[in-house]
């Protein structure tokens, strides 16, 4: 995971990174786009369960459901999950109303200091647009979390969510006192400024 991303190798355990959220957010299709480069067009069947798709000797990323009957097997993999992206659909309303309902699953169930970043997904499609940035940032802010926009079929921002998350988890991993702290909220607000893309 952290050698695909151009990420100095971490003396740690396995990482692993999920992607949770509502079925059709497009979970599937970030993860396509950070992998390969592509996106993912037309229907596809949703996953069942967890599935992951990348994987090395440093760790793995996982794409979860986001059916209510499969919530339990999901349950079972935060524990061990290092990093969690939790992902909306800009132009489905009621994902985003759910986010408060997954973060307070992720909460109960993940490692009290898991990585967490909120993506509003498919900022690509304006005029479909229902849940306006500022809504995602309000709740990032209320959470603590770090938030930015995504779009798997245009690209923006996919690989900064997993290149921040990365950089993120190898600053924990560091021992040396003398160094500065990793900023990861720092770190995506300056990134997506310079990009002139969306985040918090």
């Amino acid at each position: 995971l952290v050698a695909a991303l151009g990420v100095d190798s971490l003396p740690c355990s396995r990482l692993q990174v999920m992607l949770v959220g509502d079925s059709g957010v497009g979970k599937t299709c970030v993860l396509v786009r950070f992998k390969d480069g592509a996106f993912l067009a037309g229907s596809f069947i949703s996953t069942v369960g967890i599935d992951f798709r990348v994987r090395d000797a440093l760790g793995s990323i996982w794409d979860t459901a986001g059916q209510e009957r499969f919530r339990s097997v999901t349950h079972a993999y935060y524990r061990d999950a290092h990093a969690l992206l939790l992902l909306y659909d800009v132009t489905n309303k009621s994902s985003f109303d759910n986010m408060q309902a997954w973060l307070t699953e992720i909460h109960e169930y993940a490692q009290q200091n898991v990585v967490l970043m909120l993506l509003g997904n498919k900022a690509d499609a304006a005029h479909e647009r229902v849940v306006k940035r500022e809504e995602g940032e309000r709740l990032a802010k209320e959470y603590g979390v770090p938030f930015m926009e995504t779009s798997a079929k245009s690209g923006m921002n996919v690989e900064l969510a997993f290149t921040a998350i990365a950089k993120e988890l190898k600053h924990r991993t560091m021992k040396d006192e003398g160094e500065q702290k990793f900023q990861l909220q720092e770190f995506v607000k300056k990134e997506t400024r310079s990009t002139g893309c969306c985040g918090f």
